[in-house]
């Protein structure tokens, strides 16, 4: 991080950028999850069958359930597949795998993370403010960057385990940008487009509803809001509320990385916002690890997350240093109770007679643990945000 400190320019964000797209392409011959097999199945529904069967082609058990803007992108990306393996878009060929279908889609999602990193261009824009430093590695924007550009989450989810998290949030941060920038219906436009996309971003349509409405629709004589108030409308968006109506316990996992990521956004406006998010995303980073259950991976997922929390707690501190400190003795206690935790669920439980008789007991120990930190972070937003200044007085007028 040092040597970055003498880029000036752009060019410091180009080599965050390039960096983390050679860990990616590091991390190519990794493990990968069946969700590797549903895309592949998917870029041979697209390619392969007339339109009016994507939805009910069953040859598969993994059938295409995404809206139709994701059918379209998978009917896009087969029609470049054709070019390194031919075999991989045929419906018949389940769970089909060879080398030129591992590099073609593996460099699918690197490629298409560009709009991620874009967008994250985009956002960072606005971020210095009052807390801005001589220092470039101490700038909000800078940290913010590396915060969100090597966010582990989405290296492990996206690049290990397999999926299209980084374009989708590209979208949305695209979106979020572009409301900065008071351009709310472009903003508006492009969160539409997401939903069709990807479902699952619904539950965040209140918090846009509301905030197009005070800050577009209804703004005569009212002071307009910023669009980081966006976060804040409804901040059960935040928890693990909406994730835990998952059919597994682990289910908040698949969504706690967007309230991670939203909030980096937020991390380095506030003391109070940066405590938040370390703990959000610290004990939402752990409850990754189940993912990753290979042995080659064990010390990729610990070195990485350790890499990241480090830098996390250590920027913000940082940036925050003139401030109160980020964390409490209570919150402290918890958080380093995540290194007794992976001890003995990685390298005691395994060598135990319980491993064969109740194999569920470290997946269950890791949920419990990871949802008391989630749900506290939760409350603790809510805290945060019935007692904002600007909230109070909002409620005044």
């Amino acid at each position: 991080m040092a040597a970055l400190g003498n880029l000036t320019g752009r060019r410091w964000f180009l080599a965050l950028a390039l960096g983390v797209t050679l860990l990616k392409c590091l991390l190519i011959p990794t493990y990968h999850s069946t969700d590797f097999e549903v895309h592949r199945n998917w870029l041979a529904i697209t390619h392969s069958l007339p339109i009016s069967q994507w939805y009910y082609e069953e040859t598969s058990e993994w059938t295409l359930d995404y809206p139709p803007f994701f059918a379209w992108f998978e009917y896009v990306l087969s029609h470049v597949a054709k070019y390194f393996d031919q075999e991989m878009l045929n419906t018949h060929n389940l769970n089909y795998s060879s080398s030129r279908t591992l590099l073609f889609q593996r460099f699918s999602v690197i490629f298409t993370d560009a709009l991620f990193v874009y967008a994250v261009h985009e956002c960072c824009k606005w971020t210095d403010g009052k807390k801005a430093s001589k220092e470039l590695t101490e700038k909000p924007k800078f940290i913010l960057s590396v915060l969100l550009l090597w966010n582990f989450g989405l290296l492990i989810v996206d690049h290990i385990h397999f999926q299209y998290n980084g374009f989708l949030f590209g979208l949305m941060l695209l979106s979020i940008a572009r409301l900065f920038q008071k351009r709310h219906l472009e903003g508006a436009f492009l969160f539409a487009v997401l939903l069709h996309f990807k479902h699952i971003y619904l539950y965040v349509a209140p918090a846009y509803g509301v905030y197009l409405l005070r800050s577009y629709c209804f703004t005569a004589n009212k002071p307009e809001p910023a669009a980081s108030s966006l976060f804040t409308t409804f901040p059960f968006q935040e928890g693990p509320l909406p994730c835990v109506l998952g059919s597994k316990f682990l289910g908040f996992v698949q969504c706690f990385g967007q309230s991670a990521v939203y909030h980096c956004l937020l991390s380095v406006g506030k003391a109070g916002d940066a405590s938040i998010f370390l703990i959000l995303t610290t004990t939402g980073h752990y409850s990754l690890f189940p993912l990753l259950f290979t042995a080659p991976e064990l010390l990729i997922k610990i070195l990485l997350m350790l890499l990241f929390t480090i830098y996390s707690i250590s920027s913000l501190k940082t940036l925050f240093r003139k401030e109160k400190p980020l964390f409490n003795w209570m919150e402290t206690s918890y958080l380093l109770g995540l290194g007794p935790l992976e001890v003995c669920c990685e390298f005691i439980f395994p060598f135990t007679s319980w491993k064969l008789k109740y194999p569920f007991i470290p997946l269950l120990l890791t949920s419990v643990y990871c949802a008391v930190g989630i749900t506290y972070a939760w409350f603790k937003l809510y805290i945060s945000v019935l007692t904002d200044p600007f909230v109070l007085k909002t409620k005044k007028q």
